[in-house]
């Protein structure tokens, strides 16, 4: 009997754990559901948050994945007493993420960062649209005036300030020649914005033109795609430059201005050089205008490839092994990519199976994508047979031309001299005359 009971003790112990750990996988089942699909916070992202409290050392703003983060520390000292006074919970605002998670497992988080991106965000589509921008002077250094944009400053050199304003800056120092303009209005436009560097950059005298637009639109009317323009750069941005042609701004993608791989189009280009350029896109709805400088020079890799044709067999030092295949260099900075498939003839896991870093090896041309700016080699098919034909008239040609190269110089036979059909005539003689006789007795 009492053997019974504790089976049946032991049997509802069992049950009853049974019922948790179900309970258990239940909970993390609905979990990694709940959880599947929702974005967590990404550092150095702007997100929309709620407030959900406020207090004197922190305030709380819940950013949606059922997360919550911080503001607080210097992040919270950033903010002036006017801005903290006009937050409340409830209310939306932007947040950005400075840590998706600090020591204590929070999202670190910064009202004053967020404004800043959306800011600089903002001046580069005023950038984009040519948008005029109603503001006042906020101060000045030597060079021109500083004025307010959103809560950046820009600055206005002194050759894009107007005019009239220029005429009216008098005076030895800075301070006499702009310390009056000190909160007049002004009319600006964006004509470079460097987020990098910080660098934001208005034009008084580009905004002063009210006819502009209308100008626009009728050379976007008279443009003709592929056809050659001599332009102006009127500005320069991270994602390209501004060529004025006609009187209209078109971009100059930073992928258009040159075939080297460059960063910034500083590097290039510089605001008020004058460049030829080629229409490559107009979008008259848009008011949009493309443009190209590369497409009218000469591509440096076409040259460089000229030289190289399929299947012949080159050698090629190993730069750099990936899970893919292997860079090598063939001549200069010309590489090509060994496919893992072309590696060996045996199945291989990684190139660094057959091959490592500095490798000098004979390889073969299998691919050329003139277009990609791509070339195909092979290490597997250097001795293939389908390219017996082609290696055996290469070497031949290479044999004749070294035999050309070492074969002694043909000296040339100095030519005869060219005798006249008719013989000169000798020379005649004088005829002496004979001596008299002596008279005979």
């Amino acid at each position: 009997m009492e053997s019974n009971e504790a089976l049946n003790g032991q049997g509802a112990a069992n049950l009853h754990t049974d019922q948790n750990e179900s309970h258990n996988n239940q909970s993390m089942e609905t979990l990694l559901e709940e959880s599947s699909g929702v974005e967590l916070p990404q550092a150095g992202e702007v997100r929309r948050g709620v407030i959900a409290s406020i207090g004197p050392n922190q305030i709380l703003v819940s950013i949606g994945a059922k997360s919550e983060g911080l503001v607080s520390g210097r992040e919270l000292e950033a903010l002036s007493a006017e801005e903290r006074a006009a937050l409340a919970v409830g209310q939306e605002v932007p947040v950005y993420v400075l840590s998706p998670e600090d020591n204590n497992g929070n999202v670190v988080l910064s009202f004053k960062r967020a404004q800043e991106q959306m800011t600089w965000e903002n001046v580069e589509r005023m950038l984009s649209e040519e948008e005029v921008i109603e503001s006042k002077v906020t101060g000045f250094n030597k060079g021109g005036l500083i004025v307010a944009v959103g809560g950046l400053r820009g600055f206005v050199p002194a050759s894009q300030i107007g005019a009239a304003r220029r005429a009216a800056a008098v005076g030895e120092t800075p301070e006499q020649r702009w310390g009056r303009m000190i909160n007049d209005p002004i009319s600006v436009r964006i004509v470079e914005v460097d987020r990098e560097r910080r660098r934001l950059i208005l034009s008084e005298r580009a905004a002063g033109s009210e006819s502009r637009q209308s100008v626009k639109e009728r050379v976007i009317s008279e443009l003709e795609i592929g056809r050659t323009y001599t332009g102006r750069v009127t500005s320069l941005a991270e994602f390209g430059a501004f060529v004025n042609i006609n009187g209209a701004d078109g971009l100059v993608h930073l992928s258009e201005i040159s075939w080297e791989h460059i960063q910034h189009p500083s590097e290039a280009l510089e605001v008020g050089q004058e460049v030829k350029v080629k229409v490559i896109n107009v979008d008259r709805e848009k008011r949009r205008i493309g443009l190209s400088i590369r497409q009218l020079q000469e591509d440096p890799w076409q040259a460089k490839i000229s030289k190289f044709s399929v299947g012949q067999l080159v050698e090629g030092v190993i730069t750099r092994l990936t899970k893919f295949g292997a860079f090598a260099r063939i001549e200069g900075d010309l590489e090509g990519l060994i496919h893992i498939s072309e590696v060996s003839d045996h199945r291989i896991d990684h190139p660094k199976e057959v091959l490592k870093d500095g490798d000098v090896k004979t390889l073969r041309i299998i691919r050329i994508d003139t277009d990609q700016h791509r070339i195909g080699l092979s290490l597997r098919k250097v001795d293939s047979g389908a390219f017996a034909d082609k290696d055996f008239k290469l070497l031949m040609a290479e044999e004749k031309k070294a035999e050309e190269a070492s074969a002694p110089p043909v000296e040339e036979e100095t030519p005869a001299p060219v005798e006249s059909e008719e013989a000169p005539a000798p020379p005649v003689e004088k005829e002496t005359s004979a001596p008299p006789e002596e008279p005979q007795a």
